[in-house]
């Protein structure tokens, strides 16, 4: 399958070429009901999910799309065991203090619990089979994962991520995965936050310094950029 190059800022991306499919991935961030749904954990603290429903669609085309081209696609999940031994006590706290303490029930079960209907992937961006769900303690998808074994193993040495919240679980895999050397770019208009502003930030972060955690794209340059889709734009 042909190399791709996509528009970017600060620049296009990857910056020292071409991105080829068999050593890029789409790392999709936590599109699950207890974020995604009215009845979930983010709804049940307070927050209007309505944000982080409305780039189902750009996100579902970028995702569909990177499978087409032969990327693979890495969905995460954040949840914890049933009986909580990896829940810390600060975030069991946080949790409390906002009113939906993890592990109490709800009304699609217990709130970011694994197994449970809450902690499943939206079936709009449900995984497809033979793709490798990483399920996640913390907010970062390398902590604690088998994340980094699963891109070393394949090849993979530049990341796409989408998913939500861009300031929480989106910024903090980014991060590290900067400092462990993935070539990364974040889809903006596929990624979003409880809060307008605080995606905002989250993206101008990215930028800064000529690229501080890599390039920051958009699902229309994805999906133009892609071979067997209309002609990239040099």
């Amino acid at each position: 399958m042909a190399a791709a190059r996509f528009d970017a800022v600060p620049t296009r991306w990857p910056a020292d070429g071409a991105a080829n499919p068999d050593t890029t991935a789409l790392i999709v961030i936590d599109m699950q009901r207890d974020f995604c749904d009215p009845d979930g954990y983010v709804a049940r603290l307070g927050y209007d999910v309505a944000p982080l429903r409305a780039i189902i669609p750009s996100l579902r085309a970028v995702l569909e799309g990177m499978r087409g081209w032969g990327a693979i696609v890495v969905p995460t999940r954040e949840g914890h065991r049933p009986d909580l031994r990896d829940l810390s006590r600060l975030k069991a706290a946080r949790s409390r203090r906002g009113g939906a303490e993890i592990g109490t029930a709800g009304p699609l079960g217990r709130f970011l619990v694994r197994g449970e209907p809450g902690w499943q992937i939206i079936p709009e961006l449900a995984p497809a089979p033979g793709e490798a769900v990483i399920d996640k303690p913390g907010y970062c998808a390398f902590h604690a994962t088998e994340l980094e074994a699963i891109l070393r193993h394949r090849g993979i040495r530049r990341l796409m991520l989408c998913g939500v919240t861009t300031d929480v679980c989106v910024h903090s895999t980014l991060r590290s995965a900067v400092d462990r050397g993935f070539d990364c770019a974040v889809v903006a208009d596929c990624c979003a936050a409880t809060e307008p502003a605080h995606h905002a930030a989250a993206i101008g972060t990215i930028q800064t310094e000529g690229g501080l955690f890599g390039a920051v794209t958009t699902s229309e340059a994805v999906l133009r950029a892609l071979p067997g889709r209309t002609p990239e734009t040099n």
